[in-house]
């Protein structure tokens, strides 16, 4: 067994391989880039090594840094995490030939399934089902058209060389095959330093189902049953699952198999996992491998019982597997949300700064630990509270995973232990989590990797959320403003006859677009600890645990459990649960009605400018003053979090004045340009 790893990679998934080396008695070696200097897995590391600075291609990217840091500390094996240099080829290589080993595949088994056109050849050959498509490189958008209706919209555009969703379109129609094809060589030639694209057709209402697999240097290779992968937002998984709620037994095992041929037929070494597109009917197709270890790991250990990463590492080292087919067990039912630092009120645009507040749900599982009896909650994550979001890698900020004893329990869990979530800072897509999770389609498990895209192609409102109980949240506002008031007849010095007199009678004003605010009368009365408010003829009778300067609030309503966030942002409080926001003020009856009467004061017209949206690089401007344009057209490209951000035209119109200049960082709502 190895005395010292490095890990070759950043954040969580970094964190996560520390956890289990601890735990193996391993010693371990962090990299980092500039902007990582105080990150957590620098911290949590016996050592660590600057890389260079903050961008990949300078730091995470280098491989021969990453070789040197090996060398210099001692390091016999490296894990690479995923991302970055994990599925390349060369660089497993280059760590062979330089007598390290790669917690990871052999390169020949990388290179084979890495490319995904050659992939899919072998995936034929080992008589794996897959998909009808083109399977040369494409040179010019105009031969990508020309192919896409061969094959028949709706397609799918892919760099061979992709993964997580970079250098992947979907295109129904000629122009969006033209214009995807650009993009997807621009994306992968940035992201993967490869820009060869292939195309392929797209299976409508398609499950994104994959099987996790496990091989050793001795021919030994299981599979670890499936993971749910198919609610996504553009080609980026939000939430997995496993096992699926969707597939027979004898799918699992049909998929299973072949998976597990697909592995032999390239010597595979190592966890991998194999992905398929499911149709309706339970028919299934080789999508692609993923020759490392997936950010959703932790659903199938969960199920498993497995370390996924400790069997990588012992695997590595030469080890047999210490266990076959029949004993891979699957054990309740695990869900894992990625929470990720941007904001679904805004289109879902990346969100960068410092982590203002970070307090996640009580843990009760951990990594590289036993998973409990009776399920629990486990969050899996590289940040800390005052720590930076940065704008050059990824957004996530952690993984929440529960463990349940099936699914309705599962769910349950994680949507308890959202509502117990705390960030500030940052925008979070945890209230667009919640709203999943309640959707009546994800509870059946009737949905498909479009499911998104139907259920929320106008956006995402907190507002919108369908909530068991909405007037539990006027009730918690309630309830707040009557410990404000109870501590404010408590301040000394009060003038007799003036003091502050408490009231039983108000009004919740819940904060409306454009001015059009609900009023709910309700009645408050408080009794010991608890405060009943009543709303209509309902009464809430509240016990919370609750301190002014908290967020998160605990206790029980009506004599059920509950959790939620709750704050006073001024003369307003905000509260959420289960996804469901709102903005409120208390008041008097008489100040309710002078309130109906004000006159709303619209926000400034912004529309004669082009905003960023996010935090990003400008890395193209596609206009010039005077220029007319039309709705639709390109204006501006954004970069921020290794993805291309496209700006158009809303509306035809004439460009006016250029207010930034290509190459420069961005602030969120920073002019671009005006329009005459």
């Amino acid at each position: 067994m190895f005395s010292k790893i490095l890990i070759a990679n950043r954040g969580e998934i970094a964190c996560r391989v520390i956890k289990t080396a601890k735990k193996m008695g391993i010693a371990t070696v962090a990299v980092y880039s500039e902007a990582d200097r105080d990150a957590r897995h620098v911290a949590l590391a016996d050592e660590g090594v600057l890389l260079g600075p903050a961008p990949s291609r300078e730091s995470y990217l280098v491989a021969d840094k990453i070789v040197a840091a090996c060398k210099a500390t001692g390091a016999q094996a490296l894990h690479p995490g995923y991302g970055f240099l994990s599925e390349n080829e060369a660089f497993a290589r280059r760590l062979e030939e330089e007598g390290i080993a790669f917690i990871g595949p052999k390169h020949y088994s990388i290179a084979a399934m890495g490319d995904k056109i050659a992939s899919k050849r072998l995936a034929i050959d080992a008589k794996v089902n897959t998909i009808p498509g083109w399977n040369e490189a494409i040179e010019t958008p105009e031969r990508a058209v020309e192919i896409a209706q061969g094959i028949g919209y709706p397609v799918m555009i892919k760099a061979s060389a992709g993964g997580g969703g970079k250098g992947l379109r979907v295109a129904f129609n000629d122009q969006e095959a033209f214009d995807g094809f650009s993009t997807c060589r621009n994306e992968a030639r940035a992201s993967f330093g490869d820009d060869r694209v292939f195309i392929e057709k797209y299976v409508e209402e398609p499950r994104h189902i994959e099987i996790q697999i496990l091989g050793d240097a001795h021919g030994n290779i299981v599979y670890l049953n499936e993971r749910e992968c198919s609610i996504q937002r553009r080609h980026q998984k939000v939430i997995e699952e496993a096992p699926s709620p969707f597939i027979s037994d004898a799918t699992r095992k049909a998929m299973g198999e072949q998976a597990v041929a697909l592995a032999r037929a390239v010597k595979y070494q190592s966890a991998g996992t194999v992905e398929f597109v499911v149709g309706k009917d339970q028919s299934f197709y080789f999508l692609e491998m993923n020759t490392r270890l997936q950010v959703e790991h932790p659903v199938t250990e969960c199920i498993t019982g497995l370390d996924l990463v400790e069997q990588m590492i012992r695997v590595a080292a030469g080890e047999k597997l210490a266990f076959g087919q029949a004993d891979v067990k699957r054990n309740g039912w695990a869900i894992e949300c990625r929470i990720n630092a941007e904001d679904p009120l805004r289109g879902f645009l990346p969100s960068t700064g410092r982590l203002v507040r970070y307090l996640p749900p009580p843990q009760t599982m951990e990594s590289a630990a036993p998973v409990p009896e009776g399920g629990g909650v486990r969050v899996d994550t590289g940040v800390y509270e005052g720590g930076e979001i940065p704008m050059y890698y990824d957004s996530m900020i952690a993984k929440l995973i529960v463990h349940g004893f099936d699914r309705n329990d599962a769910i349950a869990r994680m949507r308890e232990a959202l509502n117990g979530f705390v960030i500030r800072g940052v925008a979070s897509n945890i209230p667009f989590q919640a709203a999943l999770l309640v959707h009546p389609k994800f509870v059946s498990g009737d949905f498909n990797t479009g499911f998104i895209a139907e259920h929320y192609a106008g956006g995402f409102r907190a507002q919108d959320v369908p909530h068991d109980d909405p007037d539990f949240l006027i009730a918690l506002t309630a309830a707040a403003y009557r410990r404000y008031r109870d501590r404010a007849a408590t301040i000394s010095g009060q003038l007799a006859g003036h003091g502050v007199r408490i009231g039983s009678d108000f009004v919740v004003v819940v904060k409306g677009e454009g001015g059009e605010h609900r009023h709910v009368p309700v009645h408050i009365a408080a009794a010991g600890t608890a405060i009943t408010v009543t709303v209509g003829e309902r009464p809430y009778t509240i016990a919370m645990e609750w301190t002014f300067s908290s967020v998160r609030a605990t206790g029980a309503c009506n004599g059920q459990p509950f959790t939620a966030q709750l704050e006073r942002q001024g003369l307003w409080y905000r509260v959420a649960h289960d996804g469901r926001r709102i903005d409120a003020m208390v008041m008097r009856a008489r100040a309710s009605e002078l309130l109906r009467v004000m006159p709303f004061k619209a926000p400034p017209d912004l529309s004669k400018f082009l905003l960023s949206p996010m935090p990003g690089l400008l890395v193209d401007i596609a206009v010039k003053p005077g220029q007319a344009v039309r709705a639709g057209e390109r204006l501006a490209v954004i970069e921020a979090m290794k993805m291309e951000n496209i700006l158009t035209a809303a509306q035809d119109g004439t460009v006016g004045e250029l207010l930034a200049a290509k190459g420069e960082s961005l602030a969120v709502d920073q002019p671009i340009l005006s329009f005459a």
